[in-house]
């Protein structure tokens, strides 16, 4: 589920439908914020911080995001939501009772009627913010309706305005100010989130043609803003009534095949700076003891990994709050299983959970699924929130954000208050009359485990090249990596084909299931800059007296070009795709079989690019030149041996 302020509606439709039973609107499950005495602003953060020194664009090098200079750049930042919307569905949205904890948007970020939208901005850099995630809907994008005066009182420059330009204005303030704004597709509709609201998919009340159109749209809009870093493609995949989004299955609810697609265009097509930040899986299963649920979260990324057109552009991301857990929805009630809650797991087993479900995505060096992750939601209650074990998991959690050096995103910034009541998850809270309540004021809990996650030492200063592990999964369909190879007619029309990013080789192959590895290792920019490529089908190339796989059909590469893909007709070899080097490249080499078993170097790095099937490998210090396969009776025509060759 998405908040942690709200209960679980997915279980509760879920298993109202299952009952035959109409489903009500769920109760919100927010704890209230205590009635205190402003203290002021005045605390060791309370200064508004000047900008921090950074040069776009963004990009990643290992488990790191980076500025243009190579210098870390961590990514410490909250949700400014309201553009996503904030009504309930239901009665009139604009009722502030039918929308959510009161506070009614208007389609536009949260806030902009009570205060001036420089002085949000300055509060979050008071709050020690470098970037801001701003969620939008797809609905937002189109909505052509200008938004009410009074929703705008405290800027009223913005009177007038549909609320894409009052989004346009937000952007422009936030990165004026220095701050790095993330892109984020929160919602299809403009509807509160997440349950089964119409926004449990990317594609649940739109297309997924609309979806990518608007994404291309909002990508080319912030084109020439450089610190529109990156694009959040959407948030909290979950499950519907009746289906589960899945990653990997190659059918139209595929969360892996669609972000993967959608991140290839935003790179080709829009803006090839933007970091593509995909989330893992919010929820599938239907919540009831005996049958199965879970948060799969990051999980699949070990076995099933994304490879970008462009390298170095790819953030993984998660979501965790107090109340829910790894097969908990959160819900009170109806939907509410057994299982714990994250509140419930000790300091250790919670880090055991949270390891596994997301942080060891960052945490394990070399893999073809290493990248950055953002921890792009999180939150508890503020000033009345008194439960021990709510703060206890969000101390917790802070610390497991410091111990692992994590980007973050706090969810949310911005709330209303009347008297220091109100929504009690925010940072920064202002009242009708403009007054403004925040996290230093002297009497919320918050303050000291925020300033330990904001002032924290982590990496910083210039992060070295990471060499690059990639995964080729033409599992469905074609799954060409490399934008020299896209601009090429069809190579072999009618085959799968797969092909690295044009800055990493092929370096290795599975016996079965079609996987393959990338790697820049040991050779970087290897490809001659406009050199030639070669499909190979025949043994042409092999040259005489150096049958290296007797008895097996050999594609090999002509001299001075390597493996960097292949194509497939089911399970069996197509065809070899070669590419000229731009430096001599050395002869000698070696057979690697791997028809019977895995035969990688030892300490092989990639880790396993092809999870249960038998897998053959090149090292660090060569590249692969070849690949052998069988027709002979039984076989599959699968590859059973790659020609391994030293670099130099």
């Amino acid at each position: 589920m998405n908040r942690s302020f709200v209960r679980s509606a997915l279980a509760a439709a879920v298993l109202g439908v299952l009952a035959g039973a109409s489903v009500a609107p769920p109760a919100k499950a927010e704890p209230g914020p205590a009635a205190t005495a402003r203290a002021g602003h005045a605390t060791e953060l309370a200064a508004v911080r000047p900008a921090e020194a950074w040069t776009p664009p963004l990009s990643t090098r290992g488990r790191y995001i980076v500025d243009a200079d190579g210098d870390r750049f961590k990514l410490k930042s909250g949700n400014w939501h309201g553009a996503s919307g904030t009504w309930t569905g239901s009665g009139s949205p604009d009722d502030p009772a039918n929308n959510h904890a009161g506070e009614k948007s208007d389609r536009m970020p949260l806030g902009l009627d009570r205060t001036p939208m420089s002085e949000i901005v300055a509060g979050f850099r008071e709050l020690g913010l470098n970037s801001v995630r701003l969620p939008f809907s797809n609905e937002m994008v189109h909505d052509a309706r200008p938004v009410a005066d009074a929703s705008v009182a405290a800027n009223p420059a913005l009177r007038g305005k549909i609320p894409l330009q009052v989004y346009d204005a937000a952007v422009k303030a936030l990165t004026d100010a220095g701050l790095a704004v993330i892109l984020n597709n929160h919602t299809n509709t403009t509807r509160w989130c997440c349950g089964v609201d119409g926004n449990e998919r990317w594609n649940a009340s739109r297309s997924t043609g609309t979806w990518e159109s608007d994404w291309l749209f909002m990508a080319r809009r912030y084109r020439d803003n450089p610190r529109v870093v990156g694009a959040d493609l959407y948030n909290e995949v979950r499950r519907s009534v009746l289906d589960d989004p899945n990653w990997g299955l190659g059918d139209r609810h595929d969360w892996f095949a669609a972000s993967q697609h959608l991140g290839d265009r935003l790179l080709q097509e829009a803006n090839p700076d933007l970091l593509v930040i995909v989330e893992g899986i919010n929820w599938t299963g239907i919540p009831v003891d005996g049958l199965p649920h879970e948060r799969p979260t990051l999980e699949p990324v070990q076995r099933l990994s994304h490879t970008l057109v462009r390298s170095g552009k790819l953030v993984y991301s998660a979501h965790f709050y107090d109340y829910t857990g790894p097969n908990h929805t959160g819900a009170t009630g109806i939907g509410e299983t057994s299982d714990p809650r994250y509140r419930d797991f000790s300091r250790s087993e919670l880090y055991d959970v949270l390891r596994g479900q997301a942080f060891y995505v960052a945490s394990q060096a070399d893999r073809h699924f290493t990248a950055p992750v953002w921890i792009s939601e999180f939150g508890v209650g503020g000033r009345e929130e008194t439960g021990a074990k709510q703060r206890a998991w969000f101390h917790n959690f802070v610390d497991l954000l410091i111990e692992t050096d994590a980007d973050f995103a706090y969810w949310p910034l911005v709330g209303w208050h009347e008297d220091r009541k109100g929504n009690g998850w925010a940072l920064l809270h202002w009242d009708s009359a403009g007054r403004r309540a925040g996290v230093f004021d002297g009497d919320d809990w918050r303050a000291d485990p925020w300033t330990r996650l904001v002032e924290a030492r982590g990496r910083s200063g210039e992060v070295a090249p990471a060499d690059r592990w990639s995964m080729l999964s033409p599992d469905h369909g074609d799954f060409v990596q490399s934008l020299v190879m896209r601009e090429v007619q069809d190579w072999d029309a009618g085959a799968r084909k797969a092909a690295c990013p044009d800055d990493q080789r092929l370096i290795g192959l599975s016996h079965s299931g079609n996987r393959g590895l990338c790697s820049d290792a040991g050779a970087r920019g290897l490809r001659a800059s406009g050199g030639r490529h070669e499909v190979v089908r025949d043994e042409r190339h092999v040259e005489p007296g150096r049958d290296w796989a007797s008895g097996y059909t050999k594609l090999q590469c002509p001299s001075r070009h390597f493996l960097i893909g292949y194509s497939v007709r089911g399970a069996a070899v197509s065809a070899a795709l070669c590419a000229e080097a731009g430096e001599p490249l050395g002869s000698a080499g070696r057979t690697v079989w791997f028809d019977r078993s895995d035969n990688r170097p030892p300490a092989a790095e990639g880790g396993d690019f092809a999870y249960g099937r038998r897998k053959g490998q090149c090292g660090d210090d060569e590249y692969a030149a070849g690949i052998a396969y069988t027709g002979r009776l039984g076989s599959s025509r699968t590859p059973d041996a790659l020609l391994c060759r030293r670099l130099h």
